[in-house]
């Protein structure tokens, strides 16, 4: 996730990385050079005037604006949520450490927790990535753990249960411990939920003929009243319809790598230094990316 401080105006005409013009640039070539051709020919295609003027346009640009609106509503809450989820496991794994660390004496007991509930975190990101843990968990648990953990399907739901089953051993805390440990699972499933039921193919679909239609003959219906200026109008007004629709398309999905996708790797990172902070470890400065800003 690209995040940054206020920029100059005229940098933000020019601005490339996160812009999703890159995505774009094709349709908006093809769209460019058959508007040209288009005007070059005066709306003539195949020696027949094509009748057509701005009106009809006007109509279907309402109605696919509106249509995309709720499409990039749709994405966005998809995007929010996904946040608020990540924002609990944030929350969650700070209370229940804490728990840990002062309900069980000595509270060095409580570095096995703190390693299940770290190796959860790193775990969540790589199954909604689709990546391999492996790395991650050499590094944070023990080989004990690691080989319990090999033949799981659903890892994260595994080392919440062995974490729970920390909380039986431990009964001091293990009563106040369960709440906490269901708001963690219920944000596992809600991020679940998320990147196993994408929006709707068939509506994705619709909008994006729509969207290329719409771009095809609009110079059609430019030529006759703007003239030369048809080519400048239908790159404008293709670059607002692709644009939307791209940037829809990218953060529908927000737990992938994408420049505006969810910043996991940072979060991950983030709740894993805040734990071993916790347990009274000595912590190095989080290296980001310059241009990657973390919100917790």
């Amino acid at each position: 996730m690209i995040v940054r401080p206020g920029l100059h105006w005229l940098r933000m005409v020019f601005v490339w990385r996160g812009s999703v013009l890159r995505d774009i640039a094709p349709q908006l070539l093809l769209v460019t050079g058959f508007s040209i051709l288009v005007t070059a020919f005066h709306g003539y295609l195949f020696a027949w005037k094509v009748p057509l003027n701005f009106v009809p346009f006007s109509l279907i640009g309402l109605t696919l604006a509106i249509f995309l609106g709720f499409r990039n509503n749709t994405s966005y809450a998809r995007y929010w949520e996904a946040r608020m989820l990540w924002g609990t496991v944030l929350n969650e794994s700070r209370n229940l450490l804490r728990m840990g660390l002062t309900l069980v004496e000595p509270p060095a007991k409580s570095q096995l927790l703190a390693a299940r509930l770290i190796a959860f975190v790193h775990a969540l990101r790589h199954q909604l990535r689709h990546t391999d843990p492996s790395a991650d968990f050499a590094r944070v648990l023990s080989p004990e753990d690691q080989v319990r953990l090999q033949p799981a399907l659903f890892k994260p739901a595994m080392l919440l249960l062995m974490a729970s089953e920390w909380a039986r051993d431990h009964r001091q805390a293990g009563q106040a411990m369960e709440m906490p440990l269901g708001r963690l699972t219920e944000a596992l499933g809600g991020c679940e939920r998320i990147a196993g039921t994408p929006i709707p193919f068939t509506y994705v679909v619709i909008i994006h003929r729509t969207i290329f239609l719409y771009c095809v003959l609009l110079p059609f219906g430019l030529i006759d009243s703007i003239g030369p200026m048809t080519p400048v109008i239908v790159v404008f007004l293709g670059y607002t319809f692709f644009a939307l629709e791209a940037l829809g398309q990218e953060i529908e999905e927000p737990f992938g790598t994408a420049q505006n996708d969810l910043a996991l790797d940072e979060m991950s990172r983030t709740i894993e230094s805040t734990l071993r902070e916790m347990l009274g470890e000595p912590q190095q400065p989080i290296v980001m990316d310059p241009e990657v800003f973390n919100h917790t």
